[in-house]
């Protein structure tokens, strides 16, 4: 997609708001280059984006904790907003029974009565199902700790998120959670980890704090006049619709959330996924304790159900399938053609991006860009 540009009014014109696109926004403009965000939504911050409820910073689409072992990365979100130290835990519901996870020592613990990792690691051995070549999710998991854990822990909750058969997903889903033989039962294992003091929209407000921002816009019905009044576009959405899905749909899977205000302490932690199949949403969030430290009458619960993406729902995890990814390649190649754009985030770039993971990327881009 070749196109002549008019470099007239913007050096970059961003098209969404969300972390990629706000970051890449502020540090343009600090290098002295004119930008234009411009947003679909009426709000910033994409999905990071939340909103105050009876005094509860509640994320709307989901719950989001940053975390990260790299501490330039740690340091560059703080200058923003500041960020508490939160460390995540999340517990699991199968059939009525109350689990620590990840999986780790407590877990096993609870499901066998090991008590030292001597004892999980030979039960752990004696229940693995060896299966040869692991690069599906139901091999994989099997040949690590065996069907019990894996029904318990894996199963029903992989269909319900993804809507597929484990056996028909890639290893790799499953491979970015800790199985631990020691009983600590934290979600993450880096060293800093924190929840934002104000919120996630405070850090989003500072970022793009002196940038020209659009919202309900919609770039791609306007982009003929959009792509002649800046030098490059930054372009943070889906690639194949960028694309007029010229090859065809990339899979995606969306979410649906229903809030609840409710008295006193719902669950007691701040997440706890349901496992069981015939349960019709996959976890439940209570975003006041995201913030431990405030006492709150109310709570605020988000109850999360997964469903097959359609055009028009808000996309949430690329489905990183053989199959995908080989369509994925062939947009890939096509944005490679075209130096007036570049792609960024999880939706362009069709990858399960964690928060740190994307200010990591969009650095290293703005960085290689404005040398």
């Amino acid at each position: 997609m070749k196109k002549t540009y008019n470099k007239t009014k913007y050096d970059y014109i961003i098209v969404g708001s969300g972390l990629y696109g706000a970051i890449f926004a502020r540090e343009a403009t600090d290098s002295g280059k004119k930008c234009l965000v411009i947003e679909k939504r009426d709000h910033i911050g994409g999905n990071v984006y939340s909103e105050e409820i009876e005094g509860i910073h509640v994320s709307k689409y989901g719950g989001h904790i940053f975390h990260t072992n790299n501490k330039k990365i740690w340091d560059y979100v703080n200058r923003f907003t500041e960020f508490r130290d939160y460390h995540h835990f999340v517990r699991v519901n199968y059939q009525d029974q109350i689990y620590s996870f990840p999986i780790n020592m407590m877990t096993l613990y609870q499901l066998w009565g090991t008590k030292t990792p001597a004892e999980a690691k030979k039960k752990l051995n004696s229940v693995k199902i060896k299966k040869g070549k692991t690069d599906n999710l139901e091999d994989w998991i099997l040949s690590e700790v065996g069907e019990e854990v894996y029904k318990t822990f894996v199963k029903g909750y992989t269909k319900k998120q993804w809507g597929k058969d484990p056996k028909d997903l890639p290893a790799s889903i499953i491979k970015r959670l800790p199985i631990r033989l020691t009983y600590h039962n934290g979600y993450f294992n880096d060293k800093y980890q924190g929840w934002p003091e104000k919120g996630y929209t405070n850090l989003f407000i500072n970022l793009l704090k002196g940038i020209e921002v659009k919202t309900n816009v919609d770039y791609l019905s306007n982009r003929d006049s959009y792509d002649t009044i800046c030098k490059k576009i930054v372009f943070t959405g889906k690639i194949d619709e960028f694309y007029n899905y010229k090859f065809g749909d990339l899979e995606y899977r969306s979410l649906v959330h229903k809030n609840e205000v409710l008295d006193g302490d719902f669950q007691g932690c701040a997440t706890i996924n349901y496992t069981d199949e015939d349960i019709p949403y996959t976890r439940i969030v209570e975003h006041k304790h995201f913030q431990p430290h405030k006492k709150n009458k109310k709570t605020v619960i988000t109850t999360e159900y997964s469903k097959e993406y359609s055009r028009g729902d808000i996309p949430f995890y690329p489905v990183n399938d053989k199959k995908n990814n080989e369509k994925y390649k062939k947009y890939k190649k096509l944005s490679e053609e075209d130096k007036n754009i570049i792609f960024g985030g999880r939706l362009s770039e069709y990858k399960y991006y964690d928060m740190h993971q994307v200010v990591a990327s969009v650095l290293k881009t703005v960085k290689r860009e404005l040398s």
